[in-house]
């Protein structure tokens, strides 16, 4: 049995039209984010099989493959559920997600810092990556982080709670090489209920890190 599954889209393919047309969620989902899960799980069985048979020749790429298939899975299953029809704008006291808001204004000075700070990390990753908006432990705050290709650049125990994928595959056959307008275009969608749940999340789980024992 496969180890790691491809989820459903929350939405159908349209739900994010016209930011995303329905034509690049189905490839994206169904075909690049597929790619990525069958990578980790074909991965996984040639580690098995090194491990049986004790050799360990291709050792150094295999790891390398793991660790590109299974961020690129979890990274892109964040995506899908970081994005809505009815998103946008910013988080707000009055829509229940003030701890968000505060813990962004906190971190970055204001909302329009962070989003400023986001868009360039994704804008300008080099060649193919995401910008990612993180909860990094040791301090308790967030961070903005410019992921190249998926598991890249990043700080050891951050946990992703907003993501915006830059590899052409999410925008190119809409937006062509604007990725800047992709990107821009992204807060239209932003699902900041779901944002706001991770960043919980991440904070009850922050004494899992442990730095000493």
């Amino acid at each position: 049995m496969a180890t790691y599954t491809l989820p459903e889209l929350p939405y159908d393919y349209s739900a994010l039209a016209p930011v995303i047309s329905p034509e690049i969620i189905e490839l994206h989902h169904d075909k690049h984010h597929a790619a990525y899960v069958k990578g980790a799980n074909d991965t996984l069985e040639q580690l098995a099989e090194a491990r049986d048979k004790d050799q360990w020749g291709t050792i150094n790429g295999l790891e390398k493959n793991l660790a590109f298939h299974l961020s690129g899975h979890i990274l892109h299953s964040i995506y899908w559920h970081n994005m809505t029809g009815d998103g946008g704008g910013e988080p707000l006291d009055k829509d229940g997600v003030g701890e968000l808001a505060d813990a962004i204004a906190e971190s970055f000075g204001s909302f329009a810092k962070f989003k400023a700070q986001l868009s360039k990390a994704s804008a300008t990753t080099q060649g193919s990556g995401w910008g990612v908006l993180a909860y990094e432990p040791v301090t308790g705050r967030l961070i903005v982080e410019q992921i190249y290709d998926h598991q890249g650049n990043v700080g050891q125990g951050s946990v992703p709670v907003l993501v915006f994928d830059a590899w052409e595959h999410a925008f190119y056959l809409q937006y062509k090489n604007q990725k800047v307008d992709f990107i821009e275009a992204m807060w239209n969608v932003v699902n900041w209920q779901d944002v706001a749940k991770r960043y919980t999340a991440a904070k009850e789980r922050a004494n899992n890190l442990l730095l000493a024992p």
